[in-house]
């Protein structure tokens, strides 16, 4: 059997940090994929300019808090290469390569392109690197050669825009690039306090290294279900974005207590959140012990050897597409 090349990227941005959403969507099958093949893992700090560009200054202060998150949740730099994006420059040169021929209509029809220009209505984000991240994102897979690639549900029209990608580079130039498959998670979205999807961009996340006390500062306002107007009120647990974060945090029992009670008002949100609160504190307590010890490491030689690793590979990719192009 061949082995799977892997790769995945998340972004600088924000606190800089990971959060719950990072672990369910992406960080969790890292960790568990670094058994399976050979896993490229990237800090994708020009992603980051797509919604960052007119505030810049704290993404390259952010790359380290991200690395810390990355090893805190035990992604290895002895099985995986770990490496930021704007170290390896052949990624430039791909996206211009590429760029010359993906359709302009294949970018338009991404859902997240329309979504997040109204989320983000705070920022004028109609440029054309944030048109052609998704083209982005493909250079980052596709240049490493690689197979798989662990996504979260809301990812995966992502990935078939890389594979159309992929299938017309083939089929005008000669077999160069894998088409890449995902691999997806168990929990494709986890809400954030807001109730909206998890996301840095929306200020709603609970991060790794959030401090136990910060954690309960974020849930104890948490979105809960618009019924319970009153201690009193019946709610429906599936339509309280707690509960949802109680089905990916909470053990089985403590998940169904809550669910009967909250149906006949014989528990009050805020005890709810209560529970909630030290499940999630106790899940997050060996990242932030791990952390700790990583803190007091010159975790930068990481990133340096990864970049050298990674940009081999990239080499040898563009290399090839060069003489396919004949460029």
């Amino acid at each position: 059997m061949i082995p799977r090349v892997i790769m995945s990227g998340i972004r600088p941005t924000g606190t800089g940090a990971a959060h719950l959403g990072h672990w369910e969507g992406a960080l969790k099958s890292w960790v568990k994929l670094q058994d399976m093949g050979e896993c490229f893992y990237s800090i994708v700090d020009w992603h980051a300019l797509t919604t960052e560009y007119q505030d810049v200054k704290n993404i390259q202060g952010n790359v380290r808090q991200v690395l810390l998150d990355m090893l805190s949740v035990g992604i290895d730099p002895e099985k995986s290469v770990v490496y930021l994006q704007s170290a390896v420059k052949e990624i430039s040169e791909l996206f211009l390569l590429l760029g010359m021929m993906t359709p302009l209509g294949w970018l338009e029809r991404v859902p997240t392109f329309k979504e997040q220009q109204a989320q983000l209505s705070d920022r004028d984000i109609n440029t054309f690197g944030f048109l052609g991240y998704p083209l982005l994102q493909t250079v980052d897979i596709v240049i490493m050669k690689a197979d798989t690639v662990p996504v979260g549900e809301d990812q995966v029209f992502h990935l078939e825009l890389a594979r159309e990608i992929v299938r017309r580079f083939n089929g005008l130039y000669g077999d160069c690039f894998p088409e890449p498959q995902p691999f997806l998670t168990p929990i494709p979205k986890l809400p954030g306090v807001d109730g909206r999807k998890m996301s840095k961009s929306y200020g709603n996340a609970i991060y790794l290294s959030d401090a136990a006390s910060v954690v309960e500062e974020k849930i104890k306002p948490m979105v809960t279900d618009v019924r319970r107007k009153r201690r009193s009120d019946p709610g429906v647990p599936e339509d309280c974005p707690a509960f949802a974060l109680h089905q990916a945090y909470s053990k089985a029992e403590e998940i169904a207590m809550v669910a009967s009670e909250c149906r006949r008002a014989g528990i009050g949100c805020l005890d709810c959140k209560k529970i909630l609160i030290n499940n999630i504190n106790a899940f997050l307590d060996p990242f932030r012990q791990r952390r700790r010890r990583y803190e007091k490491m010159a975790v930068a030689d990481i990133l340096e050897t990864g970049n050298r690793r990674a940009a081999a590979r990239a080499r040898e990719t563009i290399a090839r597409v060069r003489a396919l192009m004949n460029v």
